[in-house]
């Protein structure tokens, strides 16, 4: 059997996209969502669905567990999870920006601290953090998720830095506009029509799936630190 992968926000879009293709290589997994349900729903072999809230650390953690104990230590996250609401910064709701952070930022945190420690002592593993390309450009209406996109980069980075040494990869996957649910989370119609007349064209979730099990697949001694995958005729 394969190495067991970790993925969050594995309901819909890059989440799922990503499920099933490290699926078809053999993984076995732990897929994390709100709606597990829709994760049963992907009807993979080899999988343990649990609905888990990632800003809840001891939830995420404990799920970790459970899967490693019956498919083995866990050689790959990928924090995927994530809320994009829009809005002037003067007039968002603080809710909206409060929930980004958590899930956005606190999310990530807490898988990777739910797998660094193992990772380091067997000196082996690899995370993925999915950002944005709004965690390396700023955008209208994006300023509180931009913030949390931008700190993803930041803790990815950083984290990278810290667990070199043990051969351990942390890698940024900053996809642009991608065909999921993630603008249907702003409420707001105007925003969200702003938004799709502005694309220079959209990706497929199946687009970024792949870019990520092409960053996982390269040996462990090879690290692609960060890789942007945008529509290719988009200028921003």
């Amino acid at each position: 059997m394969k190495k067991l992968v970790v993925i969050t926000g594995a309901s819909s879009g890059i989440g799922a996209a990503t499920a099933k293709m490290f699926s078809d290589k053999g993984h076995p997994l732990l897929l994390v969502a709100r709606r597990v349900e829709r994760l049963k729903a992907l009807s993979l072999p080899i999988c343990m669905c649990k609905q888990v809230d990632v800003t809840d650390h001891d939830a995420v953690r404990k799920a970790m567990v459970e899967a490693a104990e019956q498919y083995g230590p866990i050689d790959c996250l990928v924090n995927n999870a994530g809320v994009m609401y829009l809005g002037r910064p003067w007039e968002q709701d603080i809710s909206e920006w409060q929930a980004m952070v958590d899930v956005n930022i606190v999310g990530v945190m807490n898988g990777m601290q739910g797998v660094l420690k193992e990772m380091v002592e067997r000196k082996s593993g690899t995370i993925i953090n999915v950002s944005s390309i709004a965690g390396r450009k700023t955008f209208l209406r994006h300023a509180a998720y931009c913030t949390t996109k931008f700190a993803v980069y930041g803790l990815t980075e950083t984290v990278r830095k810290e667990v070199a040494q043990y051969n351990v990869r942390v890698i940024n996957v900053s996809p642009g506009p991608v065909e999921t649910e993630l603008i249907t989370h702003t409420k707001n119609e105007k925003y969200q029509q702003d938004w799709w007349d502005g694309l220079g064209g959209i990706l497929k979730s199946e687009d970024v799936a792949r870019a990520i099990l092409f960053a996982y697949e390269q040996p462990q001694e090879v690290c692609l630190r960060e890789i942007v995958v945008t529509p290719t005729g988009s200028a921003a």
